[in-house]
């Protein structure tokens, strides 16, 4: 696949009103973790605001240390953010809520009805579009660096939970979205446009948007053999869940708070 960072840079230049971030483009065909050769690069001097990107990853990683399948035909790219504010190292996931709202709306936009399932997924038609991976380099308990690394499933075949962009759009009969170059500079502009909600409006104000795209609002769960229902996310990532307390004899807190990867969410049609 022939990707064009010429079509990319105009396609930024056309579409960005105020750059926040100094985009640095990189293009590779393959490597092993778009987030590990962004690494190597900062180690070597790279500044924020470099970009890595690449259409197949031999080694690439999920949340939790899982394997991220990273067949040609996807889009594979991290982004270098630096931080001149403080940021809490425990409050990570603001950078991935940040990203992930950032995306979608941006998506949506183009009239690509995208949603988000907690904490870091892009959801199309009930089905996996993407996935969100925030590495941080921490000193003194405040993030000093971090990589936002974004996959999205384009032209690349999918498991039965996944969905692509191009199929999507195929049965829709439209291509809002029309090339890897304009998917790559929705992407950019959708961290770009969460990280400044982030830093110039604030965490409440990034919080509520987020929920509003988020496809687990109000889904049922079951936490040691009670259930709930999902009401909110804290800005520290935690999933908020109010338990069904009546008919129980212990004392039981209302609302409990759930860390990501402890509890999985399937996957079900939104209509968000």
């Amino acid at each position: 696949m022939v990707f064009d960072l010429q079509n990319l840079e105009a396609a930024l230049k056309a579409a960005r009103k105020h750059p926040y971030l100094p985009f640095d483009l990189h293009f590779f065909e393959s490597v092993s973790s778009t987030n590990q050769t962004l690494w190597d690069m900062l180690s070597l001097g790279a500044n924020s605001g470099t970009v890595v990107i690449a259409t197949s990853q031999t080694a690439g990683r999920g949340q939790w240390g899982r394997q991220w399948i990273s067949p040609t035909g996807g889009l594979y790219l991290s982004l270098a953010i630096s931080f001149d504010q403080k940021i809490a190292a425990t409050d990570s996931y603001q950078l991935t809520f940040a990203s992930a709202w950032g995306i979608a709306s941006q998506l949506r936009q183009h009239n690509v009805n995208v949603g988000i399932k907690w904490p870091n997924d892009l959801i199309l038609n009930g089905r996996k579009l993407g996935g969100i991976l925030t590495e941080t380099k921490v000193n003194k308990g405040q993030i000093t660096q971090a990589i936002i690394g974004v996959g999205i499933n384009w032209a690349n075949p999918v498991p039965e939970t996944g969905i692509n962009l191009e199929s999507w759009q195929a049965s829709q009969n439209s291509r809002p979205i029309y090339c890897l170059e304009m998917l790559t500079s929705t992407v950019l502009l959708g961290i770009e446009s969460g990280m400044l909600c982030l830093f110039q409006e604030g965490i409440s104000i990034l919080l509520s948007r987020y929920l509003d795209l988020l496809t687990n609002m109000g889904d049922k769960v079951y936490v040691n053999n009670l259930s709930g229902t999902i009401v909110g996310v804290t800005p520290q990532g935690n999933l908020r869940v109010d338990l069904e307390t009546y008919g129980t004899k212990e004392l039981i807190t209302p609302e409990i708070y759930i860390q990501p990867g402890t509890i999985s969410l399937g996957y079900h049609k939104s209509s968000v």
